[in-house]
């Protein structure tokens, strides 16, 4: 959630059409009246948690030989890092609001650390996942699944290039009057594709406590998270309009079912932690394209179709 941090005096922020020289004086004013520190802290946490997801997806070893509190492999504490990441993502835009520290610098360092955390590492760890090598310049050998290798690399670039343009394009369309009001996105947000990959690798990890990592079902998923990256790398950059879920549902007064759904989905995530988010960003991903093609299609097929009144000859 883009924030705007910083220089409280500065009451009209900045646009393209501002004068060159107002422009010119905005460093030195950052400078002179310093950051607010609560929304920075929580922005550059969510940057870490990006960093620290890309670590631990980059020490791939067995989980059974892994270190890593209760057992954990490397992909399924990157993923747990993912997470952290929305939790500070989420945090900082409220806390700016609440402390009243909005500016134009804020929302500039918050896509910075969204580019990290929810584009770079969510497509290393699809990349991790799949074990890519180095299929652009390794010798091409005869049982080598280098095709599928190089495809998957070229999917991973695709993503983190749309959650580039996805935040670009946010930035420019909203406003730092309308960011805390709106209550849709043009696009899937690029929280919400980071979170379904995430989960969706953290299920992954699950179930091969249980099975071997060449057993047929964990190859067969790795493989299906590359078109499940590009599938959400393409919504991200859609014109599709995905529900804000913290504006429409968690601020203000709710209805007294969206309590009652909001107890049994909490009550979900303690008994099946991981089936219970990736069904939820699963579902959040297809809410739009489903809704879409309700509207389009099967609307369509029921609207009756009116004849034009004859003229007489």
């Amino acid at each position: 959630m883009p924030h705007r941090l910083v220089d409280q005096d500065d009451e009209h922020p900045s646009t393209d059409s501002a004068p060159e020289s107002r422009r010119g004086r905005l460093p030195s004013r950052v400078a002179r009246r310093g950051i607010a520190v609560l929304p920075t802290m929580f922005t550059l946490a969510n940057l870490l948690c990006g960093f620290g997801a890309i670590f631990f997806a980059s020490r791939m070893m067995p989980a059974v030989d892994s270190p890593l509190p209760f057992g954990w492999s490397p992909l399924t504490m990157a993923a747990v890092f993912i997470f952290l990441g929305l939790a500070m993502d989420g945090l900082d835009g409220r806390v700016a609001v609440l402390t009243d520290s909005v500016s134009d610098l804020g929302a500039q360092l918050d896509s910075m650390a969204d580019m990290v955390t929810f584009g770079v590492a969510p497509a290393f760890m699809v990349i991790q996942l799949i074990g890519v090598r180095a299929p652009f310049v390794s010798e091409l050998q005869p049982d080598s699944p280098i095709f599928f290798e190089r495809f998957a690399l070229v999917v991973a670039c695709i993503y983190v290039a749309c959650v580039a343009l996805r935040l670009a394009r946010y930035n420019i369309e909203t406003s730092s009057a309308a960011e805390g009001s709106h209550s849709l996105f043009k696009g899937l947000p690029s929280p919400g594709a980071a979170g379904t990959v995430a989960s969706l690798i953290l299920l992954h990890q699950s179930f091969l406590v249980h099975l071997t990592q060449d057993h047929f079902l964990i190859r067969a998923a790795a493989v299906g998270m590359v078109f499940i990256s590009l599938l959400t790398a393409l919504a991200m950059v859609s014109r599709f309009r995905y529900v804000h879920l913290m504006n429409r549902y968690i601020r203000g007064r709710a209805p007294f079912g969206t309590i009652a759904k909001a107890v049994i989905v909490g009550l979900l995530l303690v008994v099946r932690l991981q089936e219970t988010l990736a069904a939820g960003f699963v579902i959040y991903a297809l809410s739009a394209p489903t809704i879409w093609a309700y509207r389009r299609i099967i609307r369509a097929k029921h609207t009756p179709v009116t004849n034009p009144p004859s003229q007489a000859g």
